[in-house]
């Protein structure tokens, strides 16, 4: 099998290739996202010092003498590209109710208390398979519901995902570290990008020999799978908690609430038979299935458009993350409801290979086969030195 297609492919109109801002995240830019729906190993980034002073500054303030503006690495503003027309499909109506995913919501629900009050007293392993694709589900769920979904009130939105079945992040930082991320023009920027899981190449040379094998190991997708929800997880708890010390309640009150209900979750497990550390490898099971999606989702390139992959998979890991594989897709219309997101590729499919130049892969087992072993990226980001 080839690798990954790339290159130019014919123009169409259509939709723009860079989705408008999905609005304004509460937080600053420069948190590490650790988890849900999304990688992902940015983990690598959030112990490194150096990236501190820079995430407290503002957007203002001077940056690395060599750093560039990765919003500037494009086609320059008034060149033509069929990318930047105005999109001939809209996102539902703010009063439409999206029943397939409220379905899907309470099937999840419904199959994790089997799971926990049923399969458990059979046999804990068994418990274990099936939580492992309901949690993975729900993350997925709960990436639906912070871009709007299922119902126009958003306080019911995501009063149907914040119980934290997968116990690593809390719903409200995923959703405020998400919405960072589709700031289009940051894909990928080490310091803006909350799900890059790229170095700044300063602060990779200054890293001690290990941790340099270690996120080496982590950027093939085995490591990611076994190391990546680790790493993800003490690198984005270590940056909480630092703003926590720094001050910042409403963050302290958000870890204070996830607590309350991970102990919730915590106890209606053992209460059904399964132990605290089966429950936990449930956990990191799922976090390591939502590995495989955030594997390849994105790469460094000088265009902003052709940072976003398209994996063209219809199989069970499709379903799991909810169509996400068609990423490039889900950037360009973040409001469209996950079962319309095969649909518009396959109206369009040649329009967004070339809007994010033929960055494709078959399926996931094209990803598996070419980078189970061989990481797919540099750990620091090969466009950094351009200052």
């Amino acid at each position: 099998m080839s690798e990954p297609r790339r290159g130019s492919a014919p123009g169409h109109t259509g939709e723009p290739c860079h989705a408008p801002e999905p609005g304004p995240a509460s937080e600053p830019r420069r948190a590490v996202e650790a988890g849900l729906a999304p990688d992902s190993g940015q983990a690598a980034k959030a112990p490194l010092t150096p990236k501190a002073r820079h995430a407290a500054a503002p957007r203002s303030t001077a940056e690395p003498c060599n750093r560039p503006d990765l919003r500037r690495i494009d086609d320059p503003l008034h060149a033509p590209d069929p990318c930047h027309t105005p999109a001939p499909r809209r996102a539902p109506a703010p009063d439409q109710v999206e029943w397939p995913t409220v379905a899907l919501i309470g099937l999840v629900y419904l199959g994790w208390a089997g799971a926990v009050w049923g399969l458990a007293g059979l046999s804990p392993w068994l418990a274990v398979a099936v939580l492992v694709p309901l949690l993975t589900l729900q993350s997925s769920l709960a990436h639906e519901v912070l871009h709007g979904h299922p119902f126009p009130n958003q306080r019911l939105n995501a009063a149907l995902v914040t119980l934290p079945l997968g116990l690593f992040v809390p719903y409200a930082r995923f959703r405020d570290l998400h919405l960072e991320h589709h700031r289009d023009a940051d894909l990928t920027d080490p310091y803006d990008d909350p799900e890059s899981n790229y170095l700044d190449p300063v602060v990779w040379l200054a890293l001690p020999g290990w941790k340099r094998r270690l996120y080496r190991a982590n950027n093939t997708l085995l490591g990611r799978m076994l190391l990546g929800p680790a790493i993800g997880t003490l690198a984005f708890l270590a940056d909480d908690l630092r703003r926590i010390r720094r001050g910042e309640r409403g963050l302290a009150a958000t870890w204070g609430a996830h607590l309350v209900m991970c102990a919730l979750v915590l106890w209606a497990a053992t209460r059904g038979g399964l132990g605290l550390w089966t429950y936990g490898l449930a956990a990191y099971g799922a976090f390591s299935v939502l590995k495989i999606r955030t594997f390849a989702e994105h790469r460094a390139h000088d265009r902003v458009r052709a940072r976003t992959v398209i994996v063209e998979d219809r199989g069970p890991l499709a379903f799991l993350f909810l169509n996400n594989n068609l990423h490039v897709v889900h950037h360009m219309h973040p409001r469209a409801p996950w079962y319309a997101l095969p649909r518009l590729y396959a109206a369009r499919a040649d329009h967004y290979r070339a809007c994010n130049d033929n960055y494709v892969f078959a399926g996931y087992a094209q990803v598996f086969r070419h980078h189970f072993l061989a990481a797919k990226d540099p750990v620091p980001h090969p466009l950094w030195s351009r200052g």
